[in-house]
């Protein structure tokens, strides 16, 4: 067997030697920055196409391995260097891509990913409304079909980003005699068009990502059917897999502008040490111990998982355990941070807090929702049971 070392060793100083070359040093560990040399920065990594590190080459995206993306990932980490483009392009580097590579038509992909992997679109979804979340498959946003095109009438809620997206894939019921399931179809809309209004919601945290979207009259092109007609519970359930498996923390090549603060050392500024040079708080140490071992046992257990697949990790209903873990560890450590700041934890605004301390607070209440995003906790379980575990269905019939 071929060892990788080698390839990987040369792969890893060539990707040094260009970060080192084009990554503006004033942006290290901002990965939320804004301004010329943040745009400069986001247009030449998608220029290189290692936005999108594991995308075939032809349609703009790196063309790297998983291990290629892994290498680039650390050394993107090593400088404080971040990847802009998934918050750039919304959920078309997530979902949207990854859905149009396995489904999409030659001509749909290179229309719609080069544009994605260079972070010039801004990509929305249209899942839930506001009578069918859990069970989507309730929906009732129509698309009827007028020859060359579609009209499509309905509503959407929780939809990211609407308000600034260019393009969104909506599901929308192309068939309304089928059974639920068998009548709906995955379209894609330019956003730009009188036929569509977005309305944002605002949220505890106070951001507002989520949009009621109407579409009244909209109009979706014929040439923009992703998948089979009628087949896009199929399609849309396989994009839900992707969201799922970018929200466990696998995804290789994005970069986080470097190490956060580590829980101890948080608790050592504002707890203190006691004379033995331990935490102070005997419970807060042991609780601290628990949770850091939850968070290596699911970084060791994606590592496994990487492993397994020998550096090409398919997505699949183990996306659910690992998004469900992911979820828990994120809001343990969001929980820990807030009782180790004490009252500085309890800040919203003012010159009292630091800018670490205010975000620290909108952090928790914003990861409360990690746990209903990208599917509730108990669809992952119901997803688990059934696709992995083989347990029978347990809907009772009245």
């Amino acid at each position: 067997m071929n060892d990788p070392k080698p390839k990987l060793d040369a792969f890893r100083a060539e990707a040094r030697t260009w970060l080192d070359a084009n990554f503006p040093r004033a942006l290290a560990g901002r990965a939320g920055a804004s301004g010329e040399e943040a745009q400069a920065w986001a247009r030449r990594l998608g220029e290189k196409g290692w936005g999108t590190p594991t995308w075939p080459s032809e349609y703009g995206g790196g063309g790297l391995s998983q291990l290629e993306a892994k290498v680039l990932n650390e050394e993107l980490d090593r400088i404080g260097a971040f990847n802009p483009l998934p918050r750039i392009a919304g959920m078309g580097i997530t979902m949207v891509g990854p859905t149009i590579l396995e489904y999409g038509t030659e001509d749909q992909k290179k229309r719609h990913l080069p544009p994605i992997c260079r972070g010039e679109v801004f990509w929305a979804l249209g899942y839930s409304e506001p009578n069918a979340g859990s069970d989507l498959a309730s929906l009732q946003t129509r698309a009827e079909d007028q020859g060359d095109h579609w009209i499509v009438n309905g509503q959407k809620t929780w939809t990211s980003g609407a308000d600034r997206a260019q393009w969104c894939g909506i599901l929308a019921r192309t068939d309304p005699e089928a059974p639920k399931r068998a009548g709906i179809s995955f379209l894609m809309l330019d956003m730009r068009q009188p036929g569509i209004e977005t309305r944002p919601i605002r949220l505890i945290a106070g951001a507002s990502p989520f949009c009621e979207t109407f579409f009244n009259q909209a109009r979706a092109e014929k040439h923009d059917l992703l998948g089979p007609l009628n087949g896009g519970w199929t399609v849309g359930k396989r994009l839900l897999q992707h969201e799922r498996q970018s929200q466990t923390g696998a995804t290789s090549g994005l970069g986080g502008g470097g190490p956060r603060a580590s829980l101890p050392d948080l608790a050592k500024r504002y707890v203190g040490l006691d004379t033995d040079g331990r935490l102070a708080d005997r419970d807060l140490r042991a609780r601290l111990a628990s949770q850091m071992m939850n968070a290596k046992a699911h970084a060791l257990t994606l590592t496994r998982v990487f492993a397994e697949a020998r550096g090409n990790a398919k997505v699949s209903a183990s996306a659910s355990i690992l998004k469900n873990t992911a979820s828990r560890v994120a809001q343990q450590r969001a929980e820990l941070v807030l009782e180790i700041m004490g009252h500085q934890g309890l800040g919203w605004d003012g010159d009292a807090f630091s800018e670490a301390e205010l975000q620290a607070v909108r952090g928790w209440l914003s990861g409360k929702a990690m746990s209903i995003y990208g599917g509730s906790f108990e669809i992952q379980y119901n997803i688990i049971a059934k696709n992995i575990l083989g347990l029978p269905e347990n809907t009772q019939r009245g």
